[in-house]
């Protein structure tokens, strides 16, 4: 392992931290006492939740902060490739249909305080592997649906370097079959300026109208071109290969639409 690629991979999994320990402080402070009052407290909770399910949801708005890879044309064996990483996904998620197991395994809820459609799980260390290699029994976060007090898995996703080219991203997973998407664009506010990375009409962050660096750089914001690394999520106890693939799905659990699970 060469010194560049373990710069690289430090620099993916520390910047999905960054932004997983941003989120989980803007997430306390407008819950603790620098907000006090409890309707206050419920709106920010109700807007962080938008705005977080939104970041991960909208896979369709394809627009400044978002880019995704096309569909290629099928060669062959690619559908057996992803037939296979189906197969080898179903068998690993089957021992995680008790969250319970996940977090055993070292998976952990992504603001697990904050109310969403759809949890991840994460496994920080899969994470990192992935940096390097692609294994589908180790996906990088687990997708759950919380009904009540417990957790249903629907799915999985698995992350590559954002440095990576299409033809590694075709290597782990057919571009004919899977599409992966790639959050960009992101201008992260000064800490006085907070309030304004939340929606309706944010400026900042991953839904907000700044885009660019130069728009950043004047409205005091720190810019990062892209975050997170590229991710795709399959959802491997579908019956048909376009919900197996899907990547609507996640724009249809944000408007209460439902998929069978067997």
């Amino acid at each position: 392992m060469t010194a560049a690629k373990i710069e690289r991979a430090t620099l993916t999994l520390g910047a999905t931290l960054l932004l997983a320990a941003a989120a989980a402080l803007a997430q306390h402070q407008h819950q603790s006492g620098a907000i006090s009052a409890p309707a206050k407290q419920d709106e920010d909770a109700q807007q962080i939740n938008h705005s977080v399910h939104a970041m991960s949801s909208r896979h369709l708005d394809i627009g400044a902060h978002m880019r995704m890879t096309p569909l290629r044309k099928f060669q062959p064996g690619d559908q057996q490739r992803a037939d296979e990483i189906v197969q080898a996904a179903r068998k690993a998620l089957d021992a995680y249909k008790d969250y319970r197991e996940a977090l055993r395994d070292g998976y952990q809820i992504f603001l697990p305080n904050v109310p969403q459609k759809m949890y991840h799980f994460t496994n920080y260390m899969y994470g990192f592997e992935a940096a390097f290699k692609f294994d589908p029994s180790h996906p990088t976060s687990l997708l759950y649906e919380k009904k009540g007090d417990q957790f249903r898995l629907i799915g999985a996703m698995y992350t590559a370097p954002a440095q990576v080219n299409q033809e590694e991203l075709d290597r782990r997973i057919p571009l004919s079959v899977a599409q992966w998407h790639l959050h960009v664009n992101l201008c992260m506010p000064p800490p006085e300026r907070r309030q304004e990375a939340l929606p309706p009409n944010a400026k900042f962050g991953l839904l907000g109208s700044i885009a660019t660096r130069e728009a950043c750089d004047a409205a005091g914001g720190a810019f990062m071109p892209h975050v997170f690394g590229w991710m795709v999520h399959l959802y491997p106890f579908e019956q048909k290969v376009a919900d197996i693939w899907s990547v609507e799905r996640q724009m249809h659990e944000g408007q209460g639409h439902s998929h069978r699970q067997d």
